[in-house]
């Protein structure tokens, strides 16, 4: 149909081939069993199943979902971008782009569901008593806005009303963008938190969603063609490249950035700024600190692209893997290396560093929004597939 949507005009049934069927009941069974405890805890209560404290309110589930709302930022913003300015490289996969924003968004509100005690509560009260002066409510509803902007410019995009679907994913961008910063702005206005304190996180995060949206659009891309068994067409390469080339250049913003902010807490400040960048460098978080964020999620990927030159999907593919990860540990090295150090230390024999662990539950937990992300690409390529290769009328 011209104007409007067919299911047949979009998808495509080869792509139901053993594999993905197999892949999708994986991920569904990820997504069920993680919803499910997330689902127990609210009758069992989380602190029966969570190692949050009170001492340490945010884990895992938090840094899960700032990972997925950035992830969503970034591809929102490249396809817009790729929209606005037509005739790019990044254009054949801006349609692609657009759903995965859209599913990424939804698994951060997957995993943040299952982590407020009573969502309900804050879906009400977030319309009927607002705080306009809250980061969070800001955060949460610029995030709201901003899914209904994407399921709304996508849905353009199915029925090919695409000058629609431009001002849609116009405004999406801005939401998005806005509520990267409020989100970063919910830590950075903390002043108890030292380590989370300060201008540099809003900006911090906006660099951060270009470099995971720029990942994921490669990753995502590849995928779609490996699970077709296809060669990948030659623009859709050139644009993959062009994704490649912007995760290159802000793998290096994202390093500098990382350098001076673990930098600052050495030349000024509070002791316990201080003591925080010490769990990154040398203590608890060491580990996920120099091995995973700094080893695989920015010097590995960004010398496997020097060294390969953009000339191989495969190796682009697995530096955008490589990144994500990164990028998900980051998050949870932020979070939990802002409440680790006791507010109160130096009293009552208080411990250096308070002790954080995610539990299995929280695995669980935060594996749902991945499997959420996994059986919604997959059944996205099954049902709409066409519609991603069509960028030439957009």
């Amino acid at each position: 149909m011209a104007n409007g949507f067919l299911l047949t005009a979009t998808a495509e049934p080869e792509v139901a081939n053993p594999l993905v069927k197999t892949l999708s009941g994986l991920f569904g069974i990820i997504l069920v069993a993680g919803v499910c405890v997330g689902l127990a805890g609210f009758f069992v209560g989380h602190e029966h199943i969570f190692n949050n404290t009170r001492e340490v309110p945010w884990g895992l589930l938090i840094s899960t979902y700032a990972f997925f709302a950035i992830t969503s930022t970034g591809l929102c913003l490249l396809a817009a971008i790729s929209h606005v300015f037509g005739g790019n490289k990044l254009a054949p996969l801006a349609n692609r782009m657009v759903w995965v924003s859209l599913i990424t968004i939804l698994s951060g509100f997957v995993v943040i569901g299952m982590e407020i005690e009573s969502p309900w509560r804050m879906a009400i009260y977030n319309v009927i008593s607002p705080n306009i002066t809250s980061n969070i409510w800001w955060m949460g509803t610029l995030y709201g806005m901003a899914l209904g902007f994407i399921l709304l410019e996508f849905w353009l995009i199915l029925t090919r009303h695409y000058t629609m679907a431009l001002a849609l994913g116009i405004l999406g961008a801005l939401a998005e963008v806005a509520a990267n910063t409020c989100l970063g702005g919910v830590f950075a206005t903390l002043a108890a938190r030292p380590f989370w304190y300060g201008a540099q996180l809003p900006v911090y995060f906006l660099a951060c969603a270009f470099l995971s949206g720029a990942a994921a659009a490669i990753l995502f891309t590849h995928y779609a063609y490996v699970i077709r068994g296809k060669k990948m067409d030659q623009h859709i390469f050139d644009g993959v490249q062009a994704a490649g080339k912007v995760m290159l250049l802000m793998l290096i913003l994202v390093a500098v950035a990382t350098f001076w902010r673990m930098a600052s807490f050495y030349v000024g400040g509070v002791d316990d700024g201080k003591l925080a960048a010490n769990a990154l460098y040398a203590g608890p978080l060491s580990f996920n600190f120099w091995v995973l964020e700094v080893g695989v999620g920015l010097a590995a990927p960004a010398v496997l692209i020097l060294i390969t030159r953009l000339k191989s999907v495969a190796a682009m593919s697995t530096a955008a893997l490589m990144v994500l990860v990164g990028m998900f540990i980051s998050r949870l090295n932020m979070v939990t290396g802002g409440q680790i150090v006791p507010q109160y230390l130096g009293y009552d024999n208080l411990p250096t560093y308070l002790n954080y662990t995610p539990s299995g539950f929280e695995w669980l937990v935060a594996l749902a929004g991945i499997g959420f992300t996994g059986l919604a690409f997959l059944q996205g390529e099954r049902f709409f597939g066409k519609s991603f290769s069509d960028h030439e009328a957009h």
